[in-house]
């Protein structure tokens, strides 16, 4: 029984040789008459005699009766030291422990990796150089290298370790691998959907078909884990649209060798579409009035039924229980179907819930990040009362940090009944950009930006930036640094420093160079709210070519839109006419009917250098479902700006812009954008031209930039197109169709788009007159300043666009035809614009 018990143990340990003989021989004195003393080892190299005694735990009186000597055979197995263990009798009754040492290491290496780096493949597997050589370690990371080729889409990856013999029981470890091509997923179909189409349910999940552009990017890889995250996106989509009902029986995926790749096929079961028939709020906590939750509830009776707006209201109104010292209450919302109605009568239920403390937060995967990092978006600490939707939140703020590839917090039975530890499991990802950018527009040319940016600056959640960018028209410098935890409260404090300059171009006459620092500091409200209070304190300078401020009635310049001859000047434009008896001088316009740039720009020129000094805020309203591609919610923004906190300039500049999202039939998405702004006059001091509002296809498609609006038309009647300078109101109102084009993949990410604008800028505030030597000679022609157009014309236009998510970034192209404009708008019709980031 003793030979056939030490087998039984051996076998199944699965690490002792049973070749050739024995693990134990039956020697026929009882073992209980040995101590641990009389143990002989035998065999050992590197492992000391003493280390292998230890494992041999002596009994009352220092004996070793037979379990204790099962006991150490088996832990000596345990350790991974050695390749086999043998106990037999030896002489004078001794107990021999012959043992043979599993090698070491010397050196890990991997070839045919080229796709995966050695330093990702070697943290991954157990196999370490210099340490213990196992057969089953081996067999272990050969299978876990090729799941890591697995999940990067590589399904048929041979990888075979080879062990090299080396002198002194040491071995070379070589795995090599055949990575083999990508396996990506070449359909994917769904089964049981009516309501939504197979394009529009393709748009919701991560994993796309392949296609001719999947080489920029791996989301055509097969990979299970994302497949089946598909199928909670999809369910979650047909949740958040009134299907009640709906669920995702099964993701079926199947391999196609003749395609050489996956077959994904989704069955869903959608139910019917339901409305939200009545809300209403039940309490069984004494003295609790739950109607007062009410304006914390996002459903509305008549609108779709929406499991994600159900989820949120919970949400807040425990929360908001949970500030009225009802720590321990617990909302738990209640549908009631009415299958024939099609409704569902939403019912918020405000309980007593347990009465649970948390002991402990504990923090794991954090190599990098600082546990206070993490902590600080919890609204809840040790030893407060545990609120499940405040856990909830926490989670969802960790996972927009972006910090982190997985974020789970699971909770775990404390010391006592009454008590739960919080895990927070985190995987880190890398948190630095490197970025060089290019693109090109029809109103800036081309445009070059280099980046850097670290969104988790020294594992402290901080934040930094710093672009140069250089272009044919504009060029800049700017540095960016934000503190999202101002003094550990939930304020981000941030600061911008820039330097940009805009050059002449084919709009204007003239370029500004802005020199400036922003400090600001912004307050989430609400989840959907924020609010942002700013202080800029900026210089402006006018450069302007000497061809249009040289003043020299040079008659070969041929650079300017308008060059009267010096005799017209002398003779007409002087002041004096020839024949006028009087000499009156009744044109007066002076050294001004050069063909220069506009008065405005010539006076802020001779001002030199302006300092502006404004104090400002911004409101967001923000209830879009995407902020990249959004399809559904609302975005308004609220802006003013006062400035005469010291500086040279004072105003009070407001504006405000409204963006509606709402899905249509056929996937098509409607796009409502209103916009306006007033810049208001403060004290006596006059407006600059540079402050005043510039508008062009940012207001109405199918117009320049800086296209509408006020314009100098001093010369107008000799051709010469004067600058645009701007007016003190606008308003503008857009409505758009987006549309995808069905007959092509969803990948591709071309989208069309017909809109209609219209909008106005008008009344002009700027400077009208300048007595400055040789310009208007207003003492001969007091009416002979500048003359500019500033009729509130309503501009319009319709056009067609083309949106293109590409790989090399965001590009859109319009074409507009104005329908109404005014006298000197400058039109364009085509304009497009993009760039990219790699």
């Amino acid at each position: 029984m003793l030979v056939l018990r030490a087998f039984l143990i051996a076998v199944m340990l699965g690490g002792v040789s049973v070749a050739g003989s024995l693990p134990f021989v039956l020697w026929p004195q009882p073992a209980a008459a040995q101590s641990a003393d009389t143990i002989v080892v035998e065999g050992n190299r590197r492992v000391e005699a003493d280390t292998v005694r230890s494992y041999f735990k002596a009994g009352p009186g220092g004996r070793l009766d037979q379990p204790a000597i099962d006991d150490g055979l088996k832990a000596l197995i345990e350790t991974g030291l050695f390749q086999d263990v043998k106990i037999s009798r030896g002489a004078a009754g001794r107990i021999v422990v012959s043992v043979v040492e599993n090698a070491v290491i010397g050196r890990v290496a991997f070839e045919g990796n080229k796709k995966i780096k050695d330093e990702q493949l070697t943290a991954e597997i157990q196999s370490k150089t210099r340490g213990t050589f196992s057969r089953a370690v081996v067999q272990s990371d050969t299978l876990r290298i090729a799941e890591i080729y697995r999940r990067s889409g590589r399904y048929d990856v041979p990888v075979t370790p080879e062990i090299i013999e080396q002198p002194n029981n040491r071995v070379d470890l070589v795995f090599t691998v055949d990575e083999g091509v990508k396996t990506s997923v070449k359909s994917i179909d769904f089964v049981g959907n009516s309501f939504y189409s197979a394009a529009r349910l393709r748009d919701v999940i991560k994993t796309h078909e392949s296609n001719f552009l999947s080489f920029l990017g791996n989301n055509d890889i097969y990979d299970p884990d994302r497949v089946e995250a598909d199928r909670d996106l999809i369910r979650r989509f047909y949740l958040k649209n009134g299907f009640a009902d709906a669920q995702v029986v099964a993701a079926l995926t199947e391999y196609d060798p003749a395609k050489k790749g996956f077959l994904v096929t989704f069955k869903i079961e959608e139910g019917a579409q339901y409305r939200v028939g009545t809300v209403d709020f039940h309490s069984s906590i004494p003295n609790f009035d739950s109607r007062s939750l009410r304006s914390y509830s996002r459903v509305n009776v008549g609108s779709l039924y929406n499991v994600e707006a159900v989820e949120k209201s919970t949400e807040e109104m425990q929360i908001e229980a949970s500030r009225r010292g009802y720590a321990f209450a617990v909302v738990r919302p209640s549908g009631d179907r009415n299958f024939e109605a099609h409704t569902v009568s939403v019912v918020f239920n405000v309980d007593e819930g347990p009465r649970t403390y948390i002991e402990r937060i504990t923090v794991r995967g954090n190599t990098r990040t600082r546990d206070y990092v993490i902590r600080r978006e919890f609204d809840l600490s040790e030893g407060d009362a545990y609120n499940r939707a405040l856990v909830d939140r926490a989670e969802r703020r960790l996972k927009n940090l972006d910090y982190f590839k997985s974020v789970k917090i699971t909770t775990e039975p404390g010391s006592s009944s009454d008590r739960v530890v919080l895990i927070v499991d985190l995987e880190e990802k890398s948190t630095g950009d490197f970025s060089v950018s290019g693109g090109y527009s029809t109103t800036d040319g081309a445009l070059a930006e280099v980046s850097i940016s670290e969104r988790n600056l020294l594992g402290r959640g901080l934040f930094a930036k710093a672009s140069v960018s250089y272009g044919q028209y504009s060029r800049g410098i700017s540095l960016s640094f934000v503190e999202p935890y101002l003094l550990d409260y939930r304020i981000a404090l941030g600061m911008d420093t820039y330097w940009r300059q805009q050059l002449a171009n084919s709009y204007t006459s003239y370029g500004v160079t802005t020199l400036g620092f922003s400090p600001r500091l912004g307050f989430a409200l609400r989840e959907d709210l924020s609010l942002q209070l700013r202080y800029s304190l900026y210089q402006q300078s006018i450069t302007l070519a000497s061809a249009y401020d040289n003043c020299n009635n040079n008659a070969s310049n041929t650079s300017l839109a308008f060059n009267p001859t010096p005799a017209y000047i002398k003779n007409v434009l002087g002041g004096v006419d020839p024949t006028n008896a009087t000499n009156s001088g009744v044109y007066g316009y002076g050294c001004y009917g050069d063909g220069e740039s506009s008065l405005p720009v010539r006076k802020e020129l001779a001002n030199g250098a302006t300092w502006t000094s404004a104090l400002g805020y911004t409101l967001s309203y923000n209830t879009l479902d995407n902020t990249k591609n959004p399809t559904d919610g609302l975005l308004v923004d609220f802006r003013q700006d006062f400035a005469g906190v010291g500086g040279d300039v004072t105003y009070l500049k407001t504006a405000a812009d409204a963006k509606y999202y709402a899905p249509l039939v056929s996937e098509i998405v409607s796009v409502i954008h209103l916009q306006g702004g007033v810049l208001n006059k403060i004290g006596n001091q006059d407006l600059r031209m540079l402050d005043h509002f510039q508008m062009g296809p940012n207001l109405v498609r199918g117009f320049a930039s800086n296209g509408i609006g006020p314009r100098d038309i001093t010369y107008a009647s000799f051709g010469a197109s004067g600058d645009a300078l701007g007016g003190t109101k606008y308003w503008g109102a857009s409505m758009e169709l987006q549309m995808p084009f069905w007959f092509l993949p969803k990948e591709v990410g071309l989208k069309g788009a017909v809109y209609a604008d219209a909008g106005s800028l008008w009344d002009y505030k700027g400077p009208t007159s300048w007595a400055a030597t040789g310009e208007v000679n207003t003492k001969a022609c007091p009416t002979c300043g500048l003359q500019y157009d500033d009729g509130n014309v309503v501009r319009s236009s319709v056009g067609v666009g083309l949106i293109w998510a590409s790989p090399f970034g965001p590009l859109r192209f319009d074409y507009a035809v104005p329908l109404t404009k005014g006298k000197y708008d400058i039109v364009q019709e085509f304009r497009f614009g993009g760039g990219t980031s790699f």
